[in-house]
């Protein structure tokens, strides 16, 4: 089970990595499939705008919502727990980072953002402990 507690949150703009139209389920024009970036690691970057992080790349925090179009509202959680999608197996306790595509990866010890709370499979959501 995944959940979010005590989540802090800020609100930058989207740019085109993340801004990323969904549209409904179904319907002619919605992506498949259709969850956007929405639990990936996100990063600064430009004046007031996030886009998807990177394996080396400074995390900000993780994004929340689904910005449809660049320069939307992307709402970011920096402090608390929230979800992350997983990119490879995470074990409970271990420290985690962003991959390659944003997703969460294990860390080296020190060199995590965050914590997972519980484990996790590849491509599930994990919760971590924002840090």
């Amino acid at each position: 089970m995944s959940y979010e507690e005590s989540l802090r949150s800020i609100t930058l703009e989207a740019d085109s990595s993340i801004g990323i139209y969904t549209g409904p389920p179904g319907l002619p024009g919605s992506a498949s499939p259709h969850g956007g970036k929405q639990y990936h690691f996100v990063k600064v970057t430009g004046r007031n705008t996030a886009g998807l992080a990177g394996a080396t790349d400074r995390v900000v925090g993780v994004l929340q919502n689904k910005p449809q179009q660049a320069g939307g509202a992307a709402t970011i959680g920096i402090r608390g727990v929230t979800n992350v999608v997983a990119g490879e197996q995470i074990d409970a306790g271990e420290e985690v980072k962003p991959g390659a595509a944003g997703s969460a990866v294990v860390a080296a010890a020190g060199t995590g953002v965050g914590v997972a709370l519980q484990s996790a499979a590849s491509g599930s959501l994990v919760p971590v402990l924002l840090v």
